[in-house]
């Protein structure tokens, strides 16, 4: 992973750190950080350029950047002691990778972070995210951010714990269909399918199988890079 230029030229300088301020100010629990604290966590922080297929960190390993994705998409992954990798999600646009590790005592990755294609991330000080959590209303959207990971982590459990790979399908595509959504509803696809049927805990093949008999049920329209659902009823019987 290599740093790239902020800026070329003058007008560009402050356009961009326009840009990353604002990309900043999008993340939940730095929105209301004070103008003099956000021009301090940026002190510092850098722009990288990771490759596809290149690790921007490893499970384990010390925690020195917090990291916010300006493009491109990054896989998430956690080590099973048998020595597999399973993938958590799947960060785009905004997200943020390795906040975890601000509670973690001893300051370490708590998972992998792959690129998935040519991605850039700006990196800040893990010392001054952690320093901005001293303000009461970053601290508390933090925790809710927290709350959030551990509940769609518990939901994972759930749906893992499904024997059936039908199943585990239906309640995937139920999950990411926002509440009182209209349909037909398209859930991009940000993996390859191969690896959201890692996700699922089941083989290629039978994700294609079963996206196929979906389809053939009007359940589901299956296009290249998105799924869309057509019949939320149609699903929920499947998965009866």
């Amino acid at each position: 992973m290599r740093s790239c230029p902020l800026h070329n030229s003058p007008s560009d300088a402050v356009a961009k750190r326009r840009y990353l301020r604002d990309l900043v100010r999008n993340v939940p629990w730095l929105a209301q950080l004070p103008e003099d604290d956000l021009e301090s966590l940026l002190q510092g922080a850098r722009v990288h350029v990771a490759e596809g297929r290149e690790w921007l960190f490893r499970q384990q390993t010390p925690a020195h950047w917090i990291y916010i994705v300006v493009s491109g998409a990054v896989r998430l992954l956690r080590a099973t002691d048998d020595g597999r990798l399973a993938t958590i999600r799947c960060v785009e646009r905004g997200g943020t990778l390795g906040e975890l590790s601000l509670i973690s005592q001893q300051s370490t990755y708590l998972y992998s972070a792959e690129a998935l294609r040519r991605t850039h991330v700006l990196a800040i000080s893990s010392s001054r995210c952690q320093d901005s959590l001293a303000h009461e209303h970053c601290r508390g959207a933090f925790l809710s951010r927290l709350t959030q990971e551990l509940t769609e982590r518990l939901e994972d459990m759930a749906l893992l714990t499904q024997a059936d790979a039908r199943a585990r399908l239906v309640s995937f595509l139920l999950r990411q269909l926002p509440l009182g959504a209209s349909l037909p509803h398209a859930i991009r696809l940000s993996v390859p399918k191969c690896w959201l049927a890692a996700q699922l805990a089941m083989t290629p093949e039978t994700l294609s199988r079963l996206l196929s008999r979906l389809s053939r049920a009007g359940a589901i329209l299956v296009e290249r890079h998105q799924l869309v659902v057509l019949d939320r009823s149609k699903l929920r019987a499947l998965n009866d």
